[in-house]
């Protein structure tokens, strides 16, 4: 587990789980361990489970060895069908920490990085049968202009999107270095590695479908937590961000809040953090990774 970098925000993630130490807890992106792992420090006589689809993550709850811990080796977006499995009704907590781990960015192999050559993956299940390399190499003009735009929020997404298909119309486009190519001729001067960034994000939210895997998890919330639990989320994109803050103060994630005859908000969650926590310069200064980080709590009502 050394090359899982530490856990961003851990003392307010904790903090914000409000723990009690019999509580049963779900920490839906297990990673490295690092949440999980302070968690199991503080429960006596509670469960913890961790959800997460990448084997890696696997190998390090069982390095773990604590027979609190339920290693669930599956997407946090079949949270509910997996409580039930475990026949768990409702639990005190969830914990997300959204996004990619810096292990899997530091994974060369993985594709996830634009510093290091490797075929275009990106896939967080290796099991998947979408790797970036079709999506680059098969999607139509007008789905990679979508994507492009809407995922990593390009300002040329569809001038880049006919160079992509025309770039692969010679020859398929296969490695990390086969993209980046393309991408230097269209990167505004200077910001060549924010724009590589970009169009990396819009490609790793389609192969793993990260958006829609977060909606379905938000809805599942309510139904999964007692009166009173809490849920932690923290995003690092502004797409994530803006999900998860709608569907705490509105209860869905488009339009206005929907009220009863009596004028009374009719959503299943109350906001803990007014705005969302960011990093100290300090921990940033230690963890680049908590730079864009954004932890927002909530609490069933």
């Amino acid at each position: 587990m050394s090359n899982y970098h530490e856990p961003v925000l851990l003392q307010a993630c904790i903090d914000g789980l409000n723990l009690t130490p019999g509580g049963i807890y779900v920490d839906i992106t297990f990673g490295g361990g690092g949440h999980s792992r302070e968690i199991l420090n503080q429960l006596d006589g509670g469960r913890l489970f961790g959800f997460d689809q990448d084997a890696d993550a696997r190998a390090n709850a069982t390095a773990l060895n604590d027979t609190r811990l339920t290693f669930v080796a599956s997407n946090f977006r079949n949270l509910k069908r997996y409580m039930r499995l475990y026949k768990i009704e409702q639990v005190d907590g969830i914990l997300a920490d959204l996004g990619i781990s810096s292990h899997q960015i530091d994974t060369p192999e993985r594709g996830f990085s634009t510093r290091f050559d490797a075929d275009l993956d990106m896939r967080m299940n290796q099991q998947g049968d979408r790797t970036a390399r079709q999506v680059v190499n098969e999607y139509t003009e007008a789905d990679l202009h979508r994507i492009l735009g809407m995922y990593g929020e390009v300002t040329n997404a569809k001038t880049l999107a006919a160079a992509i298909v025309s770039a692969r119309s010679n020859q398929p486009l296969k490695t990390v270095n086969d993209l980046k190519a393309v991408l230097q001729r269209y990167a505004p001067r200077g910001k060549e590695n924010k724009y590589a960034a970009q169009v990396f994000q819009a490609l790793r939210i389609e192969v793993n479908e990260e958006l829609l895997a977060l909606e379905e998890f938000l809805e599942q919330v309510p139904e999964v937590l007692k009166p009173g639990g809490r849920l932690v989320v923290m995003s690092y994109h502004s797409l994530e961000d803006r999900l998860v803050k709608n569907f705490i103060n509105k209860g869905k994630f488009q339009g206005d809040v929907e009220k009863d005859l009596y004028g009374n908000e009719l959503k299943p969650l109350r906001s803990i953090t007014r705005k969302p926590i960011e990093a100290t310069p300090d921990e940033v200064a230690r963890n680049p990774r908590a730079r864009s980080a954004k932890l927002r709590i909530a609490e069933k009502i």
